[in-house]
This record gives C-alpha cells, sequence and structure tokens, in this order.
C-alpha cells in the first residue's frame, strides 16, 4: 500500500524519508517501491546467490544514513549510489563470475530463468563472449554501462549514481562499448 499524505496524495520519496526520521516503519515503503527494480540488477551483476544480502546491505546503509539525505538528487540515484558501492566491494567475485560464464557457457546469474527459447538460445551463443568482454572491463566503465542496459537508466541517472560528471559517463560508456565491440560478432543486417 503506497503512501499517502493527510491531504490523500501518495507521497513522493524524500517525503517518505524525512515522515522514516519520526516514524521508521515509514522507510518501507521505499523498499517496496524501489527493491524489485535494485534486486533485479544487482541479481544480475552478482548472481542470486549475493542479490539479496547486497539489497539487503543498501536498504540498511540507506536507513542508517536517512538523515543525511537532503532531497537535493533523486533518491532512487542516491540509493542506487549506495548499491553500486555495495556491488563495488564485490567486483572480485563479479569479475570471477564472467570469466566462469566465458568458460563453461553457464550463465550464473540465470540458471533458473525461465524466459523463451529464443531468448535463452541467443543468450548461450552470446553469452560467453560478453562474459568475457563483461569481465575485461573496469569496474567503473562495468558500472556505467551495466546501468545503462540492465538497470535502464539514463546518462543523467547514471552520473548522479555514480556521483561523475555527466561527460564522464558519456566517456566511459563510449569506451565500454568499444571494448565490448571488439569482443561480440557484428550483427548482420538483411535490410
Amino acid at each position: 500500500m503506497a503512501m499517502v499524505s493527510r491531504v490523500g496524495e501518495e507521497m513522493d520519496d524524500p517525503r517518505i524519508v524525512a515522515a522514516s526520521l519520526e516514524d521508521p516503519e515509514a522507510f518501507g515503503e521505499l523498499f517496496r517501491r524501489h527493491s524489485p527494480r535494485l534486486h533485479a540488477y544487482i541479481r544480475r551483476r552478482l548472481g542470486p546467490a549475493l542479490a539479496d544480502d547486497v539489497v539487503a546491505d543498501t536498504f540498511a546503509t540507506a536507513f542508517q544514513r536517512r538523515e543525511r539525505f537532503d532531497g537535493r538528487a533523486e533518491f532512487g540515484a542516491w540509493l542506487w549510489g549506495i548499491a553500486s558501492n555495495q556491488i563495488a566491494r564485490h567486483h572480485r567475485q563479479e569479475t570471477r563470475m564472467y570469466r566462469a560464464f566465458a568458460r563453461t557457457g553457464v550463465d550464473p546469474a540465470e540458471q533458473d530463468f525461465a524466459g523463451p527459447a529464443a531468448d535463452r538460445a541467443a543468450a548461450a551463443a552470446l553469452g560467453p563472449r560478453l562474459a568475457r568482454a563483461l569481465a575485461s572491463l573496469g569496474a567503473q566503465e562495468r558500472s556505467a554501462v551495466l546501468l545503462l542496459a540492465w538497470g535502464e537508466m539514463s546518462y543523467a541517472e547514471i552520473a548522479a549514481t555514480l556521483d561523475l560528471p555527466l561527460g564522464t559517463v558519456k566517456a566511459k560508456i563510449h569506451r565500454a562499448r568499444k571494448k565490448l565491440r571488439k569482443h561480440l560478432p557484428e550483427e548482420k543486417n538483411d535490410g
């Protein structure tokens, strides 16, 4: 159930953060709003074994620091920034996961994936190459390109999340894409 103000309007994230200072249970609404997308992204980055823990750590950190949230940035960007720091702590694990995927062709982040057969076949064909390519990227390049691709964020949201200038984010994504293209086959255009 969404949090509503006294006048019956749905409360925005900054108001909920402020309300949670008096009523800590109000913070649960922020978890309800943001955890599904964040969990899906972290699961894709680190695999299912770490996703629950990293999401929990992210929200625990956000809850502990909620007094510092001043509303100048979007709450989502602030939260994803915390998540990015949590993911960075697992950089070696993520790199090992991609290298294992590149060797075996089995994506540990999608072991129970039940998508369409065509999607699974395409992922199986490109997956090991993509995993090898992702493992070759530096931590910030990988984070920027995956926030764009898997987090479905805009460049501005990525800049806010990673606390980087917009131009730096664009450059990192451009470099990452260039490196990824070297590892992946070019698409044939039959048109």
